[in-house]
């Protein structure tokens, strides 16, 4: 019913700009009382979809948008909301789309997914992430929303990684028409822990990856029944000007500021705004969320009335909650609309003195028994920091230290590690640690009764290198009974960044260094008999980039593990809470009805082991498709990564990463908008000889290194028709800055 609602009031027109209705003034508009948040369900509103309309930019790029709005408005207007990504409304995130912002619609907002300048259909070009341009650009669109007849003057965003970063940053910059924020999966601080660096140290299996993504992802074309005419010499311009990425964050490997510029930690009270932090166990972005919380707190010593920051912290991957994986997942969408309910809309609903931190709590349990749900509970921080939580430095003296103390560079130790970045297939998930375990240096604490870890840990390490660099990797593993052993979290440290990210120096072959780094943050309980374990190697291929030289660290003392352990007074208050947490947060709804139908192959994860040369080779393949039954659009993608490294050769780590995506659909309707009204007749007298839109890039991108610097190439091939159509290589050597 809801779907037949939806289909019959949506419109292909841009919106009326241009009208006098769209400027006036945000003090004459009045705001809806509005229900409860469960409300999009059990009484929505319908929904009118305005499928394509174009932002006008102040230096003429134009922003290819999608509105959602409550059919019934009339004269009345409305807070919105914004996501601001460069995926593509049109196809790469329109099922997902589907069920976060047709969902904000029926519960009353008017919700707006833009693509970013020279994504999807917007024109122009992009050149980074989180340029200035980008955040420039994203304050003209919250000026634009909130001067639209349907807005009253009240905007808010809500993003996932970049639309999370950005979201944040935007907030940083504190527009007149921002009034909260919902960022997922994403950081404060772009250097601390994104997918290029980490302590310092280049993360191995994202570096590349991420950039060969983009270089496919930047390069795909508009769509023709949306630009029309044109549409491939635009094409063909986005190839050429395509930012390569790898060259740029390769290019600054110390905490300069190109890393500073969008990380809003670099301005810890500027963001003003109510914030609501949600990341996931499994996501590398977790420890973002204490961050933010400890700011908020040291914030509200200085002024009293700062907005807050709320958390949640779910055992998810990569993911918005309500698309959980592993689950559980929970009732997001609802968790989202109170939100805006609360800061936009002036319903005091309960937000305001609901816990700051809301934390799944894993159990221990079986490696790979959890692939798909985790088991465990939702615990409850009315604020943060936590009287329950208590830093403490445990006793290695009550430990068991094993393992070698000289720890090699070129050990073939981390294939099992999982991949940096996850999304809950079971392939990214890391395996049994045991086996890594023994060629590291450990250190394992028995544990006669259950302990519960919630927040970052940290470790403080003197350590010694054979040469003038060095990285290390350490590890925190909940190791069972019959030895196998879980990866709970890890952390990477570039020993020539041991006083400071911004300026690191060479170390003294020999000499003693000490430093003191974060692990991401967990949360986790130990079941009594299992057992608590550091792993320190100087290896963890492919997560951790190596050493260009074959270096051995020493380690010269056992390592101080700090962690922030949780205690509660009553184990039973705790468990009503818990039940309490667990039906406040619901479980994720059936997904809307779609006109999108989406699969995928399972992600597969392969090793393959050279006994004679000594060298290993991992491989990973992600295969998605979908098909849009309104347009007949068919959409793939193809990534494939392969890291290789031998054991006698510290120059022989080396990436590859395959791209192929793919636009394939039978017939080419009139562009949307005004102006494919005209065409439109015309065109379907003439389809039955279109021959469809059918493109296709292929990428191939390569990171190696010598002595001295990092070798990088891309290279690109554009299909049009099933006939090569444009090409574009490039090549690059970049220094290593004591990497």
């Amino acid at each position: 019913m809801l779907l037949s609602v939806i289909m019959a009031t949506t419109s292909t027109a841009h919106l009326p700009v241009d009208s006098p209705l769209a400027h006036r003034d945000p003090g004459e508009r009045e705001s809806p009382t509005l229900p409860s948040a469960r409300r999009y369900r059990t009484d929505p509103r319908p929904v009118h979809v305005v499928e394509h309309t174009r932002i006008p930019l102040a230096d003429g790029v134009e922003l290819a948008a999608r509105v959602w709005l409550p059919a019934d408005l009339g004269t009345e207007s409305v807070p919105a909301i914004l996501e601001y990504i460069p995926y593509r409304k049109n196809d790469m995130t329109a099922g997902r789309d589907q069920t976060i912002h047709a969902e904000f619609a029926r519960a009353g907002y008017a919700s707006v997914r833009v693509d970013l300048r020279g994504a999807g259909d917007s024109t122009g070009i992009m050149t980074d992430e989180y340029s200035a341009a980008e955040l420039a650009d994203g304050l003209q669109v919250l000026t634009w929303i909130a001067a639209q007849e349907w807005c009253n003057g009240k905007v808010g965003i809500i993003g996932k990684s970049w639309g999370g970063f950005n979201g944040l940053q935007l907030a940083a910059l504190q527009p007149p028409e921002l009034t909260a924020v919902i960022t997922v999966c994403s950081t404060d601080d772009r250097y601390a822990d994104d997918v290029h660096y980490n302590g310092g140290a280049i993360v191995g299996d994202q570096m590349l990856s991420w950039a060969s993504t983009m270089w496919a992802y930047n390069a795909r074309p508009q769509d023709p029944a949306v630009m029309g005419e044109g549409w491939a010499e635009d094409w063909k311009h986005r190839i050429d000007e395509a930012p390569i990425n790898i060259e740029d964050w390769l290019g600054h490997q110390r905490r300069d500021d190109y890393w500073k510029h969008g990380s809003v930690c670099e301005t810890p009270d500027a963001i003003q705004v109510p914030v609501l932090a949600v990341g996931g166990l499994l996501d590398e972005y977790r420890t973002t969320l204490f961050r933010l919380m400890d700011n908020a707190h040291e914030q509200r010593r200085i002024d009293p009335d700062h907005p807050p920051v709320h958390a949640l912290l779910g055992p998810w991957a990569h993911n918005y909650p309500h698309q959980a994986a592993p689950g559980p997942g929970v009732d997001f969408i609802t968790e989202a609309v109170a939100w805006w309910d609360q800061w936009m809309s002036g319903i005091d609903n309960g937000v305001r003195e609901q816990p700051q931190l809301r934390a799944f709590v894993p159990d221990s349990a079986p490696v790979h028994s959890d692939r798909e749900v985790r088991e465990g509970r939702w615990i409850a921080e009315d604020r943060w920091p936590s009287p329950h939580v208590t830093e403490t430095t445990l006793d290695a003296k009550a430990a068991t230290l094993a393992g070698p103390a000289a720890l090699s560079s070129t050990e073939l130790i981390g294939f099992n590690g999982g991949s940096w970045l996850q999304f809950g297939e079971a392939a990214g998930m890391a395996g049994d640690q045991a086996a890594d375990d023994a060629r590291s240096y450990t250190v394992t604490w028995s544990l006669d009764e259950s302990l519960e870890i919630v927040g970052t840990p940290h470790l403080r390490v003197r350590l010694s290198s054979s040469t003038g660099r060095g990285v290390v990797a350490a590890r925190l593993c909940d190791v069972a009974p019959d030895g196998s052993s879980r990866l709970l979290t890890i952390g990477l440290f570039n020993l020539t960044h041991h006083s400071t990210h911004e300026r690191p120096a060479a170390l003294t072959p020999g000499e003693p260094v000490e430093i003191e780094f974060p692990l991401l943050a967990l949360t986790h309980r130990f079941s009594p008999g299992h057992r608590l374990r550091l792993s320190l190697s100087a290896s963890f291929w492919p997560n951790l980039w190596p050493s260009p030289e074959a270096t051995t660290i020493s380690v010269l003392a056992a390592p101080e593990l700090t962690l922030p352990i949780r205690r509660v007074a009553s184990a039973a208050e705790d468990a009503e809470r818990t039940r309490e947490l667990t039906a406040a947060l619901g479980t994720p709804p059936q997904p809307p009805a779609s006109t999108i139908d989406a699969g995928g192959a399972p992600m597969t994860r392969e090793l393959t082991v050279d006994l004679v040369t000594r060298t290993a080779t991992v491989t990973t393949v992600v295969e998605d498709w979908q098909t849009n039954s309104s347009d007949g659009l068919f959409y793939s993608t193809l990534e494939r990564d392969s890291y290789e490294r031998s054991e006698t050769d510290p120059l022989s780590p080396r990436a590859v990463c395959e791209r192929v995506v793919r636009y394939r659909r039978p017939a080419l309707p009139a562009p949307l908008g005004d102006a494919g009204r005209a065409q439109r007749a015309a065109a379907d007298a003439a389809s039955a000889d279109d021959p469809g839109w059918d493109v296709e890039l292929r990428t191939r991108s390569s990171m190696t290194g010598d002595a001295e610097n990092f070798l990088v190439t891309n290279e690109l091939v554009a299909y049009k028709d099933g006939k090569r159509f444009h090409s574009r290589t490039t090549s690059a050597s970049i220094p290593r800055d004591l990497n």
